[in-house]
């Protein structure tokens, strides 16, 4: 990985509470994480702003889960981070699915928001 230890620890602090969010089946605590104009793309259509990604999380399943490995990290700007990372989806009544996303994050403040979301299935 070429980041900084910094740069991994702000991505995977909000990363851990993006995993929380879909692990505990909390769309509006997920949707909190984004800018309000984040660009979203999960498996399905994209969308813009916090209200199409609380939709996107309350239309996944109960028992939707999430596992993430951070692959890389870079600064674009100041305040602004790249996230790339390998992330293993599992259901409770259907094979899981292992996807790649790229995030980028925004820092507002002392906080940081996802700015951008993009799901890529590679299989």
């Amino acid at each position: 990985m070429n980041g900084t230890a910094e740069q991994e620890a702000v991505v995977r602090g909000v990363m851990d509470q993006w995993k929380s969010a879909v692990d505990a089946h909390e769309p509006e605590k997920a949707a909190a994480l984004f800018t309000e104009d984040a660009i979203f793309q999960g498996l399905h259509p994209y969308s813009v702003g916090r209200e199409g990604v609380a939709r996107y999380y309350d239309s996944q399943p109960r028992g939707l889960a999430a596992e993430y490995a951070l692959l890389e990290t870079r600064s674009l700007a100041d305040g602004v981070l790249l996230g790339y990372l390998a992330v293993d989806f599992t259901f409770t009544d259907k094979p899981g699915i292992h996807v790649t996303l790229s995030v980028v994050l925004k820092r507002d403040g002392a906080r940081w928001y996802l700015t951008h979301y993009q799901v890529t299935r590679l299989d």
